[in-house]
């Protein structure tokens, strides 16, 4: 019998997964709308798909990391496909996490854009601004901020969802299987997002693990993590359907509060921007590290150039990014995803 059921850690574990995971473009609705909701009911589907992989193999990755005692996500995927393989990977994860951190700054600046009416780069330099503090700071904050910040964040999907599912034609809607020209993309969305969003998530998943140790309470973090990116995706796929044209706006869920709860839309725009933010971070701390491996800079140094670099991608369009470099992504996560499902894990049942 188990002594220490830590829930407290657990839940800890799950908000750190949930904020890992709730980036630009999940919070914004852009992601959501991209993968699921824009195939309709084949979209809800896919989505129950892909909350249960979520829930298994999240809890798994971070099990088996604590378990190899893995510091970091390079020793990770060395246990996994070997040690040549292994940095054919890295490398590919160096780029893909320069390209989510492009899409996080695109996307703080299309909130500064389309709801506050101010120029995109005011956006795009407040946030690189901030990351820099919060470089300078520690990273303390981070876990504070996303034990903050996601609460709220399921507590406004699920409020939008309720005055969502109040609307008379909400039933048609919701069973309502729209023409899409590339409609066989909903077959491999479940796969393709959650290893998109696993994969990229390592980076902060595997050392968080790693310290807490505790197999019972990652295993849990990871299933109420799991279970809490399943409910933000239901709520928001049951809101986003309401919303007519939903493939045109850059931040859907924005414009769906303005019109259901107008007095909680100033504060849904902060919650968005914190959820953006909070990913930088963790990007910017992941890539740090990463480039480290490969030469010894200063951190400040290492910033200013994956920013330099963000930045210059970032001048793309933020849907555009979203939607071409996600699913290119996800695809690449594949591999991933499939040899870390295959690999068998016995856990350590002496502790």
């Amino acid at each position: 019998m188990r002594k220490n059921r830590n829930w407290n850690q657990a839940f800890q574990i799950a908000a750190v997964y949930v904020g890992t995971v709730v980036g630009a473009g999940f919070a914004t609705g852009k992601e959501i709308v991209e993968f699921f909701s824009r195939f309709g009911f084949f979209g809800f589907i896919s989505i129950l798909m892909s909350g249960y992989l979520f829930i298994m193999i999240g809890s798994k990755l971070m099990r088996m990391a604590a378990q190899i005692e893995a510091k970091s996500y390079q020793e990770f995927n060395e246990h996994l496909f070997g040690k040549w393989p292994s940095k054919i990977i890295n490398f590919s994860m160096l780029f893909m996490l320069l390209g989510v951190s492009a899409v996080m700054l695109a996307g703080a600046g299309a909130v500064f854009e389309e709801q506050l009416g101010l120029p995109k780069n005011v956006g795009v330099f407040l946030t690189i601004f901030l990351s820099y503090i919060v470089m300078l700071v520690g990273t303390k904050g981070l876990f504070a901020v996303n034990t903050f910040v996601v609460p709220i964040m399921i507590s406004f999907s699920l409020i939008l969802m309720f005055l969502s599912l109040r609307i008379p034609n909400f039933l048609d809607q919701f069973l309502f299987i729209p023409h899409a020209s590339d409609g066989w993309k909903s077959v491999i969305a479940p796969f393709s997002y959650a290893a998109l969003n696993l994969g990229l998530a390592q980076a902060v998943l595997v050392p968080v693990a790693t310290e807490v140790k505790d197999d019972w309470t990652i295993k849990w973090g990871g299933i109420l993590g799991g279970l809490g990116l399943t409910l933000i995706l239901i709520a928001s796929h049951f809101t986003l359907i309401m919303l007519p044209n939903l493939e045109l706006y850059e931040i859907p869920m924005a414009i769906i509060m303005k019109n259901l709860a107008p007095f909680f839309y100033w504060i849904f725009i902060l919650v968005i921007y914190g959820e953006i933010f909070t990913s930088v971070i963790g990007n910017v701390f992941g890539l740090d590290r990463q480039l480290k491996q490969y030469m010894p800079i200063p951190t400040m140094m290492s910033v200013t150039a994956i920013f330099a670099v963000s930045y210059l991608i970032s001048l793309v369009n933020y849907g555009t990014l979203l939607s071409n470099l996600y699913p290119l992504f996800g695809y690449i996560c594949m591999t991933f995803f499939i040899l870390l499902w295959m690999k068998p894990f016995e856990p350590n049942l002496t502790e």
